[in-house]
């Protein structure tokens, strides 16, 4: 019986890794709006915020910011779910893209499968990725197997030999890519609809200011400017949010094409050494 190859084995990996986090997007999701809901229940709808212990009618006491932001209404919790999911999101994808780069450091990691190949050294080459691991190190070595098996393969051209080491490659970077890219897209969705929800939120609360005023009959203005100010707090927290989403959506996208640019590097030094080194 043949032995699996080093991108059956990445597959069987990959299942393993995708059905184990599929539950981790949705459990962070509603746990934040479970914690998100009790934070602004509990603590901010505190009756000690509130003249006369009253978070339904009564205002904030004044200089009290967690009676304001309680004022801010039920969108509110939904923004503090989408700030507390950015946080959460944000530093499982710098672990996982700093676990991807491997154990030491990268470009000295290149250098020196680079130097191997050069003197024709695969096997050596391959116990660097070994020492190396991370996502950039299983690319390579998917590669430098391929490449040990096109060097005693007898059947194939030359230029059907760097054909099938490239698209072992790409094979491998397929399978690690979207361990990569995982949760991304979240955190781009937040930092799309973080402001926009802000802003539906401080729109329901200006209309709840003005229809209190109206149905008051007399005109006043402290009452219009603490409405006005509690309906703001929408718009503060959802351009907040949406501000550290794109942020760090930006980072992590420049983090991964920099890992997709190592890869491609470590590509053409391959196809280069074998050219230079099976004519």
């Amino acid at each position: 019986m043949s032995k699996p190859t080093a991108t059956a084995k990445q597959a069987t990996a990959s299942k393993g890794s995708t059905s184990s986090s599929a539950w981790f997007a949705p459990a962070v999701i509603i746990g934040s709006l479970i914690v998100a809901e009790i934070v602004f229940h509990t603590v901010m709808g505190n009756p000690g915020n509130f003249e006369n212990n009253d978070p339904v009618r009564g205002h904030p006491i004044g200089g009290n910011m967690l009676g304001t932001i309680y004022k801010g209404g039920f969108i509110v919790p939904i923004l503090m779910t989408l700030f507390l999911c950015v946080v959460i999101f944000s530093i499982e994808r710098y672990l996982t893209i700093n676990a991807a780069q491997g154990k030491g450091s990268l470009p000295d990691f290149l250098k020196r499968v680079k130097a191997a190949l050069e003197s024709n050294n695969v096997d050596s080459a391959i116990a660097e990725c070994d020492k190396q691991r991370g996502s950039v190190a299983n690319v390579v070595r998917s590669g430098l197997v391929k490449y040990k098996e096109m060097v005693g393969t007898t059947d194939m051209d030359r230029d059907q030999k760097v054909a099938a080491i490239q698209q072992e490659i790409e094979e491998s970077t397929a399978l690690e890519m979207p361990m990569l890219e995982r949760n991304m897209p979240i955190l781009s969705t937040i930092g799309s609809i973080g402001t926009l929800i802000a802003l539906l939120g401080t729109v329901i609360g200006m209309i709840k200011a003005f229809s209190a005023l109206a149905s008051s009959g007399a005109p006043d203005a402290v009452a219009l400017s603490t409405g006005i100010s509690e309906a703001l707090i929408n718009t503060a927290l959802g351009i907040g949010t949406s501000a550290f989403a794109i942020i760090f959506y930006n980072y992590f996208t420049a983090k991964i094409d920099a890992l997709s640019y190592r890869i491609d590097e470590a590509a053409f030094s391959m196809t280069q050494s074998f050219v230079a080194h099976n004519k």
